[in-house]
């Protein structure tokens, strides 16, 4: 039995980015916890009110627990980061709650952000993670960390911008697909219709894509940031 953690920006993340893994992890026996840092929502002022928001945020909040849910997390934690304004904190002050949460948790893998996102949670938040999870002797019990892609974030950053997202890890996900396609369901508020990046064909596209990478019938693709073989 290991231990899992997700470190992800938004509600709907982290199922977007390895909800199939999350599922398989599970299923398997391993415990399985997920993290959301950021509360979501509040970008679409010009000014962050959280008050304005507040019935918003429990059928969000409420819809990120069904989904997680559904996939077999143990333990969903909410810290509330301001959304879409995560470079206005210190780095350190969000590397610290993340080392809570490892402390906490005591997770053996971690999956989280790539860094060549366009959205700038994401990117602060890969920052955070590869920082908390520098192999300091006794310092943690994280031997794998992996990096995801999230749709309508990964993709849509311009090439020579930043790094571009290329896989080097897929875990196939045949028999989780419809965990993960049936917990994004459940975030309906988040999803969008097709052609959106965010929609429900799409994803389902993509894992089918993914594991056409591998010659499976469905996949998600990782980049392989850290593994220890102890």
């Amino acid at each position: 039995m290991r231990k899992v953690l997700i470190i992800a920006a938004h509600p709907d993340d982290e199922i977007l980015g390895c909800g199939g893994v999350m599922a398989r992890h599970s299923i398997g026996g391993d415990e399985v916890y997920s993290a959301i840092l950021a509360e979501g929502l509040t970008s679409r002022n010009i000014e962050r009110d959280v008050e304005l928001y507040s019935e918003d945020f429990k059928k969000l909040y409420r819809a990120a627990k069904i989904a997680n849910d559904i996939v077999g997390v143990k333990e969903l934690r909410f810290l509330g980061f301001p959304d879409n304004r995560m470079d206005s904190l210190e780095l350190l002050d969000i590397v610290k709650q993340i080392e809570i949460l490892i402390n906490e948790f005591k997770p053996n893998i971690i999956y989280t952000h790539h860094m060549g996102d366009v959205n700038i949670d994401h990117q602060m938040i890969h920052r955070a993670v590869v920082t908390a999870v520098r192999p300091i002797p006794g310092s943690h019990t994280v031997d794998e960390v992996l990096f995801f892609e999230t749709a309508s974030s990964t993709e849509w950053m311009t090439p020579g911008s930043s790094t571009p997202f290329t896989p080097n890890y897929y875990v196939n996900i045949e028999s989780t697909l419809f965990l993960k396609l049936k917990a994004l369901e459940a975030y309906e508020y988040e999803m969008r219709d097709w052609p959106h990046a965010r929609s429900i064909n799409a994803l389902d596209y993509l894992a089918k894509w993914r594991g056409a990478n591998i010659g499976v019938e469905a996949a998600e693709a990782f980049i392989l940031g850290r593994k220890i073989v102890k």
